[in-house]
């Protein structure tokens, strides 16, 4: 059985009262995540909990575009930087993912040629 996630405190309560009743769950696991994660006893820091929750650099370009440092904690954050954040997090969950194969087979070897999905053989010239 799992534990509910906590509602959200301050900035988050706020951003999430905007949200219609069905992103909730959704905006509550992001909330969640990012002031989860490990910060040595602290509040982490922005730039790295957002590395999992926006793959790439998502999270750095949104950092960049809401005027905000890496080093930034997830207090320094308000109402309208949340419902950014979760715009940007919805658009990365939605987003397609590979080179057209199927989910259930990414990350796993290619049968057909024995080489990681993508991979060729070195061609022999000699």
């Amino acid at each position: 059985m799992s534990r509910p996630t906590p509602a959200p405190v301050g900035p988050a309560a706020e951003a999430r009262a905007q949200l219609p009743e069905e992103a909730h769950a959704g905006f509550d696991r992001l909330v969640h995540a990012v002031l989860a994660s490990p910060g040595n006893g602290r509040q982490p820091v922005l730039g790295a909990a957002l590395r999992s929750q926006l793959p790439g650099t998502a999270g750095v370009r949104w950092l960049h575009a809401e005027g905000l440092p890496p080093t930034a904690r997830a207090s320094a954050l308000t109402a309208a930087h949340w419902l950014s954040l979760h715009t940007a997090w919805l658009a990365q969950e939605r987003a397609p993912r590979g080179g057209g194969r199927p989910a259930a087979s990414a990350g796993r070897a290619d049968s057909r040629h024995g080489h990681a999905p993508g991979a060729q053989a070195a061609p022999r010239w000699f």
